[in-house]
């Protein structure tokens, strides 16, 4: 060791929610801690994203007189995880997901509401919650941050100037003009952002206030956070991770860390080489929503450190539009009634408002040469425009004509015409149509069950009768939208324990090396447990990883 190389006792890699978390847990243990950022701004995937927590039996949780209980969290999480998932890495997670959550309550501005029937994914399993666990961050004054709020990574959908709408108000403004809790959200957002404007205010929501609200408590506790310094690799000595070589001001820097190193760097859904390596074709670095940093680099020096990986081949998957201007992750728009989604053959093949994780799995299990299913089609009509906003605009209000242009979206009277437009078969296109028609004036969709779960109900329209995810197209102009796998990030990293601890591929640990987030095998294995189920596991195994290292110097 030099005079010049800097020394800390826990040094983190990745500033998202595993990163921060860490950090803010290891500084309130006593170790001294930097976090490195490769990118210009903090936030990683976690500014971009809808900011919610999944964390069974947490404060807030009660506090809303949410009643659970361990065995029908763990219940669930075993269905949804399954058998590849081992239990002590569930366990660990569920029972110290509510102690990392009174952590950040405790040293951070952030306050969080549960979000009102937000179902599980899987509200039907055991365990399952049909009035769900997730909780979102409240909104939060960005001003806090002073000048440190110029440096926080933008969201990937730009909203105009002093809008800010959370998770609960999505779910009732999606419905555009079609319900008048619709209405009264709109109206309320509306006059939310006059006030923030009158106040000056910088009021933060979801993902940008959750990334906020940690850095202010990384502040707070005079944590550095140096930005533009990617990780080069791990410093290795004796067998032992000792701290790591990061690029700092152009320059190659020793940096040591006397407790360990945490990998939280995300995952690398933005290398193309590494996804064409790991994943199923057709696979796009375009198509995902995850932060530009993205690249696997902190995967990648957990490897060559001796680390093994899992689950490199998935991702969070969701189905996307591929707009130049970036994917459109779609959440409500596959589950309002009056649209349907197709493969070449024109036939539907799921359940449109189905997990979004299932509903890419079903796309690739099901594309072929002869049927491709990548990308299929969603197909709504003049109904649908006139009652819902659609990808953030508002009903009625005609859709871009850069989109036509780019041949993302099509338009035609009759869905003879529109099949001849992108080329897919319009017998069965028409025969599709028709006995979807029949199934939602029954109410009942016999083919995929469309609405029979309470989480499909949950973006649902509950002004359509019988069933408020059905509803027949059959009002032209009909649209057909191009429909591609994207992602909120991969979901396969490096293997870890219960402590956030990396392991080698006979069990072993790596010494002094933690992982935690998209950079780690997540503990959700190849499914999804609710809204939040990435953030909720990386920040509590970031939590564990730095109790751990400040255990070891006890």
């Amino acid at each position: 060791m030099t005079a010049e190389e800097p020394l800390f006792d826990f040094v983190v890699a990745g500033s998202g929610a595993a990163g921060m978390t860490a950090a803010l847990t290891a500084a309130a243990n006593g170790l001294t801690v930097l976090v490195i950022e490769k990118t210009e701004y903090f936030g990683g995937s976690t500014a971009r994203s809808g900011g919610g927590i999944w964390v069974p039996r947490n404060s807030v949780l009660r506090q809303a007189g949410i009643t659970d209980s361990a065995d029908s969290a763990g219940a669930y999480l075993a269905h949804v995880a399954g058998e590849s998932v081992p239990p002590g890495l569930r366990r660990a997670f569920l029972e110290h997901g509510p102690a990392m959550l009174d952590l950040v309550l405790a040293r951070t501005p952030l306050r969080f509401d549960w979000v009102p029937n937000y179902a599980d994914y899987y509200p039907e399993a055991p365990g399952g919650r049909p009035g769900g666990r997730s909780i979102e961050p409240a909104l939060l004054d960005g001003r806090v941050l002073g000048p440190e709020l110029a440096r926080l990574r933008p969201p990937y959908l730009p909203a105009p100037a002093h809008i800010t709408v959370t998770q609960a108000n999505y779910r009732w403004m999606s419905l555009g003009t079609s319900h008048p809790r619709a209405i009264t959200t709109t109206a309320r957002v509306t006059g939310r952002m006059v006030i923030s404007r009158l106040r000056h205010r910088r009021l933060l929501s979801m993902g940008q206030a959750l990334a906020a609200g940690l850095r202010q408590g990384l502040l707070t506790a005079r944590v550095p956070v140096w930005l533009n310094t990617p990780l080069i690799s791990l410093l290795v000595e004796d067998g032992r991770v000792a701290g790591i070589i990061a690029a700092k001001d152009g320059e190659p820097t020793v940096i040591r860390a006397r407790r360990g190193v945490l990998l939280a760097t995300g995952g690398f859904e933005r290398n193309d080489e590494m996804r064409s390596r790991y994943q199923r074709a057709p696979v796009a670095t375009q198509w995902t929503v995850g932060s530009p940093g993205n690249t696997g680099d902190g995967i990648l020096a957990g490897q060559d450190a001796g680390g093994v990986l899992e689950l490199m081949d998935d991702a969070w998957w969701g189905p996307s539009i591929p707009l130049a201007s970036g994917p459109v992750f779609c959440l409500a728009e596959r589950s309002l009634p009056g649209s349907i989604f197709v493969n070449s053959e024109g036939e539907r093949f799921v359940n449109e408002a189905a997990p979004y994780v299932d509903a890419v799995h079903v796309m690739y299990d099901k594309h072929t040469e002869d049927n491709p299913h990548i990308p299929c089609w969603m197909f709504t009509d003049q109904r649908y425009r006139n009652r819902y906003v659609f990808t953030g605009i508002p009903p009625r209000k005609p859709l871009p004509r850069r989109w036509f242009r780019s041949g993302v979206v099509f338009k035609a009277d009759s869905l003879a015409g529109l099949a001849g437009q992108i080329g897919i078969s319009a017998d069965g296109l028409a025969k599709t149509v028709q006995k979807f028609n029949e199934f939602a004036k029954a109410g009942k969709d016999a083919d995929f069950g469309r609405g029979d779960s309470a989480y499909d109900r949950y973006y649902g329209d509950p002004n359509c009768k019988p069933n408020p995810n059905l509803a027949p197209l059959a009002s032209p102009p009909y649209y057909a939208i191009k429909i591609v796998p994207g992602d909120l990030g991969t979901k396969g990293g490096l293997r870890t324990d219960e402590r956030a601890r990396v392991l080698r591929a006979d069990g072993s640990i790596v010494d002094g090396l933690y992982a935690a987030g998209n950079t780690s095998a997540m503990v959700m294995g190849r499914s999804y447990a609710g809204p939040g189920a990435t953030i909720g596991p990386a920040m509590t195994f970031g939590y564990l990883a730095a109790l751990d290292a400040a255990d070891r110097g006890r």
